[in-house]
């Protein structure tokens, strides 16, 4: 296109009147920087597995992925099968359940969490100390395999456990459990580089800080770099949501967390009955469970803090019909948060897996195309149908992204889709404005 002439340019601000603004603004600045930093960039998990402490063995993640495996087998031994238990659309079911199959052998669980609280029961100190400390060298063990036999599927990328909470009755307990854990992690070669706390029913920004008061001492006694142990803060209580004072609770609990929250879990069925919803009705779709995670998004938008979403404790057992339903439920559910940006959940049982995973590859497999193109033109600048601003080529890099790492999309095909490397996409990804 041929250009005008040069048009003549004149002002009024001087540079003082704008070097003055930038100065006053100095501190907005450093704290929009502070407080929202943005995504970290990390691999996100799909899921998180929850396994009682006294359960957990050397075997627990292949043992899951054969089970599942065994469940695939049995109740959809082919992809038309299990396409249609799930109403897979046609071009979906060979890709979807020929990567659901290799995902289960390769690397069934992405996160793993050995559970010492609601899953665990009641258990004498000793035992729960025993435990707590078998936990700690079963998980150095399986890292040790995991580095010799990296496709084994041994262990999970992300490993820790969820103590009892902070609250009175329970909370020595809770903090002996965390510190032998933690202690035998040392003791056996340090901490795991995917190691994730979970921090449960939590109702007060205080016991944030009281977590971070302990892992602060904690590293201070091994040498550790200050910040190098993260945890998930769990919401599980209505005064996690709104605070007595109509404010939001867990907005001043990401701040209470001083960097260190990674993620916000919603507990389906605490917060359900804790606003007296019926144990038929309590589901992670149900509107009080929106409306706890819509507050949840908004509070953790651009701090790099992460929303889970919760489980459903419909297994899939039985006979194929009763698995079948029970499929249906998970699949669904598992749909439904990732189109509200829920990326993670929890899965319950090995029967899970494979919806897990079906859902999550037919949900980055089917808008791959659209993905990429819009991508491609924004990065080319060659127009397209949509027009896309900054914001969203950071959110569709990071769909491609996400796609990868959980195995849904091929490093080779997305290249060729949009002709950009990873390192391009976590370049889209990483450009970004303060929230």
């Amino acid at each position: 296109m041929a250009m005008g002439r040069q048009e003549k340019v004149a002002t009024s601000l001087t540079g003082a009147v704008t070097g003055a603004v930038g100065a006053g603004l100095a501190p907005v600045d450093a704290e929009l920087a502070r407080r929202y930093p943005g995504d970290p960039g990390t691999r996100r998990p799909v899921h998180t597995v929850y396994v009682p402490g006294d359960v957990y063995g050397a075997d627990t993640v292949r043992s899951w992925g054969d089970r599942a495996l065994a469940a695939l087998d049995e109740h959809a031994p082919d992809a038309a099968s299990f396409a249609a238990a799930l109403g897979l659309p046609e071009d979906l079911a060979e890709p979807v359940h020929t990567r659901v199959r290799a995902k289960l052998e390769r690397e069934p669980v992405e996160d793993l969490r050995i559970d010492f609280e609601d899953g665990y029961g009641g258990r004498t100190d000793a035992d729960e100390d025993s435990h707590a400390a078998r936990a700690a060298r079963l998980v150095n063990e399986a890292r040790g395999e995991a580095a010799g036999r990296p496709d084994a599927g041994t262990a999970a990328p992300y490993t820790g456990i969820r103590m009892k909470c902070l609250e009175a009755d329970v909370r020595d307990r809770g903090i002996r459990t965390l510190d032998i854990f933690l202690t035998g992690l040392m003791q056996g070669g340090g901490l795991p580089g995917g190691l994730v706390l979970t921090l449960p029913k939590v109702t007060y920004a205080e016991q944030v800080t009281a977590m971070v008061r302990l892992l602060e001492e904690f590293e201070k006694a091994h040498g550790l770099d200050a910040g190098r142990i993260v945890f998930e803060i769990q919401i599980e209580t209505s005064q996690a949501i709104l605070a007595a004072d109509g404010t939001a609770t867990v907005a001043r609990m990401i701040q209470a967390a001083k960097g260190r929250a990674t993620g916000l879990h919603y507990g389906t069925f605490d917060y359900s009955a804790a606003l007296g919803v019926s144990a038929a009705y309590q589901s992670s779709d149900h509107p009080v469970a929106d409306h706890a995670k819509a507050v949840m998004q908004v509070a953790a938008a651009g701090t790099g803090v992460r929303v889970c979403d919760g489980s459903t404790n419909v297994l899939p057992v039985g006979p194929t019909d009763r698995v079948h339903e029970a499929w249906r439920l998970h699949y669904g559910l598992t749909r439904r948060a990732l189109a509200r940006a829920y990326y993670q959940g929890w899965d319950m049982h090995p029967a899970h897996l494979p919806t897990r995973y079906a859902a999550v590859f037919a949900f980055y497999r089917e808008g791959l195309d659209r993905a990429a193109a819009r991508l491609a033109a924004y990065a080319g600048r060659t127009g397209g149908d949509v027009m896309d601003e900054p914001a969203t080529a950071r959110a569709l890099s990071g769909y491609l992204l996400r796609g990868l790492d959980c195995g849904a999309l091929d490093p080779a095909e997305v290249t060729g889709l949009t002709g950009l490397t990873r390192t391009e996409l976590e370049g889209f990804a990483a450009e970004r404005r303060a929230v």
